[in-house]
């Protein structure tokens, strides 16, 4: 990820390149305007689901908007089934609700749950790509040799042939979903 104000940045230009005031989209968001505004005056705070809630809303790469560039690896769409939304903050979703979009194929992903504990997280390696989605509380993901604290809204997108684990990082139960396609 580079700059944050450069996220922020693309995030006001593809607004106005759609001809949307700060309030028109931010009420299609179900964000408040001021909220909205200062995403795009810092890009740091953006949640990650908002993100992909543009990103879907105009059609663009989700990577584009927070890298500038391309994706070099699939980037995948946390829909609703059947509604084709990209999923969102709502805590009414469950996972049963969701699926994502990967070569034309509607397809479920993992609900990984992580009850609190202190043991070190068991590392394993496969092929495919992964992406990881913290849906709910504090997730420590290790790769390789590093480890890496996810918040609520936060995301890691990795190459799952690196060994890697996770495990609960607080005291109450964590959930995220894997996506994982060959």
């Amino acid at each position: 990820m580079n700059d944050y104000n450069e996220i922020g940045a693309r995030l006001r230009e593809l607004r106005e390149v759609s001809d949307y005031t700060v309030e028109a989209l931010a009420a299609e968001l179900n964000l408040d305007p001021q909220v909205y505004a200062s995403y795009e005056q810092n890009g740091k705070d953006v949640p990650i689901s908002v993100i992909y809630e543009i990103a879907n809303k105009f059609k663009v790469d989700f990577a584009e908007i927070v890298t500038g560039q391309s994706a070099k690896l699939q980037t995948y769409h946390l829909i609703r089934k059947g509604g084709g939304k990209v999923v969102n903050r709502n805590p009414e979703y469950h996972f049963e609700d969701l699926a994502y979009r990967y070569a034309n194929k509607v397809m479920q992903p993992l609900l990984v749950t992580l009850e609190p504990a202190d043991a070190a997280a068991k590392l394993i390696s496969h092929s495919g790509q992964e992406f990881n989605m913290v849906l709910q509380g504090t997730v420590i993901v290790t790769l390789g040799d590093r480890e890496f604290t996810l918040n609520e809204g936060d995301s890691i997108y990795f190459n799952p042939t690196i060994p890697h684990g996770q495990r609960c990082g607080g005291d109450v139960t964590a959930c995220f979903l894997t996506v994982i396609a060959e």
